[in-house]
C-alpha cells in the first residue's frame, strides 16, 4: 500500500483539473502548463498511487473506479487546503483570490450584480466572477463557490443560507389592457392570452394565493411561450398577453407605467431566495462574505 509521503501532493491539483475539464489539453490550459507536463504528472501520480486513475481516449479522459474514489478524496483535500488559506488570509487582512457566484440570469443582473459590486468595493483584492444561467449548475464540477437558487432546493447535499423571498405578480401592458377586457375575477383569466415560461413544471397553470389566504389554480388555455424569464418580460411589455412575473424583475416597469398589476389582492405563492454552496466550503470566508453582501443588499431594497 502506498504511503502519503511517497506521493507528490502537487499532482492532486493536476489530477483534479484533468477530471473537471475532461482532457489533458483543457487541464493544461487551466493550469498554464504544457500538455506534455500534465501528461507526465498524471503518469507519475498513477505510479505513486499504484493504480490506473484515468482511461484516455482521443477526446476525453474518463475516470476508472479507482480514479473516482481517489478524485473524491483529492477534491476534499484540496478544498480543505483552499479554505485554510482563505481563513488565514481573512485573519491577516482583506479577502483575496477569486469567488465564483452562479445565479439565474434576471436575478443575477438585477440583484446579485449590485451586491457583488459592493462586496468588491469592500474587498478590492477579491476577484468576483458572476456566472448567469437559468439551469442548475454542478457546483463542484464547475468550481462554483456560491449559487443563488430561487424556489425549492432540488439538491439537499448542498449547504444553504436563506436570503429572503420573492413574489410573483399578475401584470400586463397598458396596450394589452386596451385591447383585452379583463374579467371580474382571476378565475376568468383562463380565456385571456397568457405569457408562459416553459422551463417550469406546469407552464400553463397559474397557482395564486389571495391576501386572505385563499388559493386558486387556473389552467390557461391560450399562451405565448418563452423559455427564459427575460423573454417572458419582453413579450409582456410588447403586449403578447398577461403574465405572472417576479417582483424584482418588474419593479421599474411598474413604477414607469409600462406594466400594470392585475388583481392586486392576488399573487403567486411566495418563494424562497437561497444561497447554496458545497458543504466543504461551509467555513470559507469568501462564501460568508458573499452571503453577507447579498443579505445586506436585499435588506436595503425592502
Amino acid at each position: 500500500m502506498p504511503e502519503l509521503r511517497d506521493i507528490n501532493l502537487n499532482r492532486l491539483v493536476v489530477f483534479a483539473a484533468v477530471v473537471e475539464t475532461g482532457s489533458l489539453s483543457a487541464a493544461a490550459e487551466r493550469l498554464g502548463l504544457a500538455k506534455t507536463m500534465v501528461s507526465t504528472h498524471m503518469q507519475r501520480l498513477e505510479a505513486e498511487v499504484g493504480a490506473t486513475l484515468l482511461v484516455r481516449t482521443t477526446r476525453r479522459s474518463n475516470l476508472t473506479e479507482a480514479g473516482r474514489t481517489f478524485y473524491e478524496a483529492s477534491r476534499s483535500c484540496l478544498q480543505a487546503a483552499s479554505d485554510g488559506l482563505a481563513a488565514i488570509s481573512a485573519t491577516a487582512g482583506p479577502l483575496r483570490g477569486t469567488v465564483r457566484v452562479a445565479s439565474p440570469v434576471d436575478y443575477g443582473a438585477l440583484v446579485v450584480a449590485p451586491a457583488l459590486v459592493a462586496l468588491r468595493r469592500a474587498h478590492p483584492e477579491l476577484e468576483v466572477e458572476l456566472i448567469g444561467g437559468d439551469g442548475y449548475a454542478d457546483l463542484v464540477a464547475e468550481r462554483i463557490d456560491v449559487a443563488i437558487r430561487l424556489g425549492n432546493l432540488k439538491d439537499s447535499s448542498y449547504r444553504s443560507a436563506r436570503l429572503g423571498q420573492y413574489m410573483r405578480w399578475l401584470v400586463a401592458s397598458p396596450d394589452f389592457l386596451t385591447e383585452w377586457r379583463m374579467p371580474q375575477s382571476p378565475s376568468g383569466l383562463a380565456d385571456v392570452p397568457f405569457v408562459a415560461l416553459t422551463t417550469i413544471a406546469h407552464p400553463y397553470t397559474l397557482s395564486l394565493e389571495s391576501a386572505g389566504g385563499q388559493r386558486l389554480r387556473i389552467r390557461c388555455r391560450r399562451a405565448f411561450l418563452a423559455n427564459t424569464a427575460t423573454a417572458c418580460r419582453a413579450a409582456t411589455l410588447a403586449g403578447a398577453g398577461f403574465a405572472l412575473l417576479t417582483d424584482f424583475s418588474i419593479e421599474e416597469d411598474m413604477a414607469a407605467g409600462r406594466l400594470v398589476r392585475l388583481f392586486p389582492r392576488w399573487a403567486g405563492e411566495p418563494a424562497a431566495i437561497q444561497a447554496v454552496y458545497p458543504s466543504a466550503r461551509q467555513s470559507s470566508p469568501k462564501v460568508a462574505a458573499v452571503v453577507d453582501a447579498l443579505k445586506s443588499h436585499l435588506n436595503a431594497r425592502r
